[in-house]
C-alpha cells in the first residue's frame, strides 16, 4: 500500500529539487493509465479530481477508485481532490479517502481566503490530510484572464492559512492547448524567497518542457498540474480510431485502444519533471 499525502511527495520533491505531476482524472481508464505509468517508471504521481470529474462520478466512488489504484502499487500515489470551492466539497472528499483536497478561494478576498482555508486545514489535518491553498487567480485560455500572484500575500497566505501546498499565479493559465505560456520566474523567486512553502503551478500543460524542467530543478515548485495535455493526446487519438474502425461500436475497446498513446504521453510528462532529478 503506497497511498501518500501531498505534504509527504512534496516535501520530499522540494529537498530533492524536482517536482511531481498532478494529473488530472476524468474516468477510471485514465486513472489506471496514470498509475500504470507512475509505477513503470518508479516514481510518484499525483491523481487529480477537479470539477468535471466530480459532475461525472460521485466523489465517494472516485475517492475508491483512487486509494484502490494506490493500493495495488508500489510508487507513492497521491489522492487529491482538486479546485474544491466551498467547504462541504472538501469535507466530502475527507470522509471518501482523499489524501489531499485543494480549496480554490483564489477569486475571494485576501482575508477571507486565509481564513477559510485555514479552516479546512484544521479539519484536514485530524484526518492526516494534506491542503493545497491557492493565491492569485489562475486565468482561462480565451476566458477570464489571470492575475498574477502579489509576493507580499504569498507570504501572508502561507504563515496564516497552516496550508501543506500554496498554488500561485505567474504567467500561467488554465486550459492551453499550445506551449506559449510565458512564466514570470521573477513572482516565483519573489515568493520563494519570503516563504518556505512547496509551490505549485495549475494550468501547465501550456509551459513548454524546457521552463518546466527549469522551474522544477532551480525553484520551490514541486507540483505542476497538467490535463489539457493529457485530453488532447486521448481525443486525438480516439478520433483516429473511430475514424479507422468504422465499425467498432464497442466504448470500451475504442477507448483501451488510445491507453498506449496516453500512457506514453504521460510517461513524458512524468520523466520531464520527476525523473530527471529524482
Amino acid at each position: 500500500m503506497t497511498v501518500a499525502t501531498l505534504s509527504e511527495v512534496l516535501q520530499k520533491a522540494k529537498k530533492n529539487n524536482y517536482a511531481v505531476a498532478g494529473l488530472v482524472v476524468l474516468g477510471w481508464e485514465d486513472a489506471q493509465c496514470y498509475a500504470e505509468a507512475a509505477e513503470e517508471l518508479n516514481v510518484p504521481v499525483i491523481l487529480q479530481a477537479g470539477p468535471g470529474c466530480r459532475a461525472n462520478t460521485p466523489v465517494a466512488i472516485l475517492g475508491k477508485m483512487f486509494r484502490y489504484l494506490a493500493d495495488q502499487s508500489n510508487c507513492p500515489i497521491v489522492c487529491h481532490l482538486d479546485h474544491g470551492y466551498t467547504k462541504e466539497e472538501c469535507i466530502e472528499g475527507l470522509d471518501s479517502g482523499f489524501t489531499s483536497v485543494m480549496f480554490d478561494g483564489s477569486k475571494l478576498p485576501l482575508n477571507e481566503n486565509i481564513e477559510k482555508t485555514h479552516e479546512i486545514v484544521e479539519l484536514a489535518h485530524n484526518y492526516n490530510v494534506s491542503v493545497e491553498g491557492e493565491i492569485g487567480f489562475v486565468g482561462y485560455n480565451e476566458g477570464a484572464e489571470s492575475q498574477s500572484t502579489d509576493p507580499n500575500q504569498a507570504k501572508q497566505f502561507a504563515e496564516l492559512s497552516g496550508c501543506d501546498a500554496m498554488a500561485i499565479s505567474a504567467g500561467n493559465v488554465h486550459l492551453q492547448t499550445n506551449k506559449s505560456s510565458s512564466i514570470d520566474m521573477k513572482v516565483i523567486k519573489d515568493i520563494e524567497n519570503l516563504t518556505n512553502i512547496p509551490l505549485v503551478l495549475h494550468g501547465s500543460s501550456g509551459i513548454n518542457y524546457d521552463l518546466r524542467r527549469n522551474i522544477a530543478n532551480n525553484t520551490n515548485v514541486c507540483k505542476f498540474n497538467i490535463g489539457t495535455e493529457l485530453r488532447k493526446t486521448f481525443g486525438d487519438s480516439l478520433r483516429e480510431e473511430i475514424s479507422n474502425n468504422p465499425t467498432v461500436y464497442d466504448r470500451i475497446q475504442l477507448i483501451k485502444s488510445t491507453l498506449p498513446k496516453l500512457k506514453e504521453s504521460s510517461k513524458k510528462v512524468i520523466e520531464n519533471i520527476t525523473l530527471f532529478n529524482h
